[in-house]
């Protein structure tokens, strides 16, 4: 009776030739009436005609249960996650069981629910496990410390030391993470050594802006309870042995490459050889930025790459001129070997940061790949590379490192692995001029997809991003991997017998070379794309349409654009919030008024000012909000009148620390509709909208607020009740009673 009801009437079998059509329309799911039969049979094709593409979903899926854990807001929703998941898998195990109808949709269900689950577990693991609680207030202490690392950074004449101590207040055993002026830097000051010092202490710095970066949780991690600076002399009563061989050998190595390169190319040539990138300029770092080589400077996948293919090579080569060995043994499995080792030891020489890590996984993987026989570049490579990193390091996957790189191997493995691609790239008989031009071609075009690719991962993360970078990499990519590093490596080799000056030379005017290419592209018109903070939602729709587009093969993987337009086009009604305020109330930022940021104070600091400019999506000028005709300023206070939405809108802001007669603040309070300060103001300050004192900010952290939307948008609202957020408990009323000189009128329209 179920199967006659699947089949309409008009082709229910009546003779011999209707029955044999009838009993093949019983096989063809898409023709049932059950629009879930029918769903769950094309499903079920699709899987199984998938194959091994299904594999790399599974790293996707492990992925998705970290990001949830990182968006849900607290333990019951992490522990209603796990619930449902386990209901799921048992759900879909019971039904294969059962009946064993859709056999590789219930695989997948099992999978993708015990995967979301596991991902969801580990980083929470990892959290309970190395998380640090910050200290409760700012402090001035003296300390007795040890020396766990020193990062030399002499771009900006200072010396980070991560320090073993105890809290000042509790005892606690933390961690701690302190600048010192790069003149008080001593060689005693080694790992290991044991010091007493005076510092000024500060809980890590959550989120200026809804959207900036958020250290706190980037602390948390780390096992960091407090950031600072040392303040005074230090007395050291040990002194550090300096670390292990590797550290030595890496700070030795870093001093020999600037003792032969000056200025900035010596900084780059140390960041090549030895990961210590401390040195570069701020203005040359900030030109390989908006040049979209910056990626160049940090030990990656280019670097890495680089160095086991070129040992690989070289061993192979070499191994090949011993007759007896090349005959009994496969001299790609020794070399192999030779190219792991180099991979290895190169990323433990430079720090072994997570970037180095993801990359000599993915090296050694492919050398696996080439020793077997194997396709080198696939999906299921970067599955399990990636796979490797979370399951150790899963705080990585919502960090700008750990996302751009992964997408542009994605990026690269999904282009090349194309039809359209490999037939493009196919050997035949030709030229070498027209081989040149094919393969110079393919690098453009695999530039311009890496950046089209990593370019919405850049807006939601930096606020900007290069435009002109594929074609920048078109000449950065292959100077650096085919003419600065064999070169730098050739001058240490020569330098053993005192003769690599003239290595050192050539490799340094290929740097300036590589430099000179980034500030030309850094100075062209329209060369970086800032934009306001992008929404979660977007950037999901982005990297859910990308991995669709990337993973999967033929045509079912356009489904992918689906979701990608979607973004793209969200991206267009995107607007800059009109007031900007930041955590602690001392800054804030008005935009939409003549292409120009209104700032309440000079910004000194260049943190805060990028901040502003970056959440603002302005790349323009910032000027005072007192030099604007359109506010009323005296010490205390500004009154502003901004028109949003077709209505006039009323601001106080608060600019000065004396304090005011309550009634007359509060009287002022009733002419307008925000009050803005980085002070407590008394509950008879009553604006007709939002109160936005120090007692608010403290719980809500900073805020973007949208006055044609009426939306007021906290950093708190993106935190929930993970260890790096801690709600500020109530503070008592403070009655402000001394006498100033007034508050200023707001003006009216």
């Amino acid at each position: 009776m179920l199967e006659s009801a699947a089949v309409s009437d008009e082709t229910a079998p009546n003779s011999k030739g209707d029955l044999a059509r009838g009993a093949a329309l019983q096989h063809r799911p898409w023709r049932r009436l059950s629009g879930l039969s029918s769903a769950g049979d094309v499903v079920e094709r699709f899987l199984g005609a998938a194959g091994f593409e299904r594999g790399p979903w599974l790293a996707v899926f492990f992925a998705a249960g970290i990001a949830l854990w990182f968006a849900l807001a607290n333990v019951w929703q992490w522990l209603a996650l796990l619930a449902a998941c386990t209901a799921l898998a048992l759900a879909s195990l019971a039904g294969l069981a059962r009946d064993g109808r859709f056999p590789y949709l219930r695989l997948a269900l099992i999978g993708v629910s015990l995967l979301i689950g596991a991902g969801c577990a580990v980083v929470w693991a990892k959290s309970e496990l190395v998380g640090a609680r910050p200290i409760d207030r700012p402090m001035v202490a003296m300390l007795s410390a040890v020396v766990l690392d020193r990062e030399p950074r002499p771009a900006e004449d200072r010396v980070r030391l991560l320090l073993a101590t105890r809290e000042p207040e509790t005892g606690r055993a933390i961690r701690v993470r302190l600048s010192l002026p790069l003149a008080q830097d001593d060689a005693r000051l080694g790992t290991g050594a044991r010091l007493r010092l005076r510092a000024r202490l500060m809980p890590p710095a959550p989120p200026m802006l809804p959207g900036a970066y958020d250290f706190a949780r980037t602390a948390w991690f780390a096992g960091i309870a407090a950031t600072g600076s040392v303040l005074g002399p230090i007395a050291v009563t040990a002194a550090g042995a300096g670390g292990g061989w590797l550290e030595r050998t890496q700070a030795r190595l870093s001093e020999h490459v600037r003792s032969r390169l000056d200025g900035a190319a010596g900084a780059i040539a140390t960041a090549f050889a030895s990961g210590d990138r401390g040195a570069i300029p701020k203005a040359d770092d900030e030109a390989m930025r908006d040049a979209g080589l910056s990626h160049l400077l940090s030990i990656s996948g280019l670097h890495v790459s680089a160095v086991v293919a070129a040992v690989y090579l070289i061993a192979l080569r070499l191994l090949a001129l011993w007759p007896w060995l090349a005959l009994r043994v496969r001299l790609p499995l020794l070399a192999a070997g030779a190219g792991a080792g180099a991979g290895i030891f190169y990323t433990l020489l430079t720090g072994a940061e997570v970037p180095t890590v993801r990359s000599c996984i993915g090296a050694v993987l492919v050398l696996v790949a080439l020793a077997l026989g194997r396709e080198p570049l696939s999906m299921r490579m970067v599955a399990v590379a990636a796979f490797f990193v979370l399951l150790f390091w899963p705080e990585a996957l919502v960090g700008p490192s750990f996302q751009m790189s992964f997408t542009a191997v994605i990026a690269i493995v999904a282009l090349h692995g194309a039809a359209p691609v490999r037939g493009f790239l196919a050997p035949r008989e030709e030229a070498w001029y027209a081989r040149l031009g094919r393969n110079l071609a393919m690098l453009l075009i695999t530039g311009v997809v890496i950046e089209l690719a990593i370019m919405p991962i850049g807006l939601f993360h930096f606020h900007r991003a290069g435009v002109y970078g594929a074609i920048a990499n078109v000449v950065a990519i292959p100077l650096t991997t085919v003419v600065t590093m064999p070169l730098i490596f050739v001058a240490l080799v020569l330098d053993l017998g005192g003769l690599g000056a003239p290595a050192w030379w050539l490799a340094g005017q290929s740097i300036e070379l590589m430099l000179a290419l980034a500030h030309w592209v850094a100075a062209q018109p329209g060369a970086v794309t800032t934009m306001p903070a992008m929404g979660r939602g977007a950037i999901a729709l982005f990297v859910a349409g990308g991995l669709w587009l990337a993973l999967w093969r033929g045509p079912p993987r356009l489904w992918g654009l689906a979701p990608v337009l979607v973004a793209a086009v969200s991206l267009v009604f995107l607007r800059a919030p009109d007031l900007l305020v930041s955590g602690d109330g001392r800054h804030v930022g008005i935009t939409g008024v003549g292409g120009s940021l209104l700032v309440l104070r000079e910004q000194k600091s260049e943190f805060v000012r990028d901040n502003l400019t970056e959440l603002s999506g302005m790349d323009g000028e910032l000027r005072l909000l007192e030099q604007w005709p359109g506010a009323r300023c005296n010490r205390d206070f500004c009154a502003v009148t901004l028109q949003r939405g077709g209505r006039d809108w009323h601001l106080l802001i608060g600019r000065g620390r004396d304090r005011v007669p309550e009634r007359d603040l509060a009287a002022a309070c009733d002419r307008v509709d925000i009050v803005i300060s980085d002070r407590w103001l008394p509950r008879s300050c009553r604006p007709a909208w939002l109160k936005a004192d120090r007692r608010s900010l403290e719980r809500n952290g900073g805020l973007a607020i949208d006055l044609i939307g009426q939306r007021v948008t906290t950093v708190a609202e993106t935190q929930g009740e993970h260890g790096w957020w801690r709600l500020s408990e109530a503070r008592p009323r403070i009655q402000p009673t001394v006498m100033s000189s007034g508050m200023p009128n707001p003006p009216r329209k």
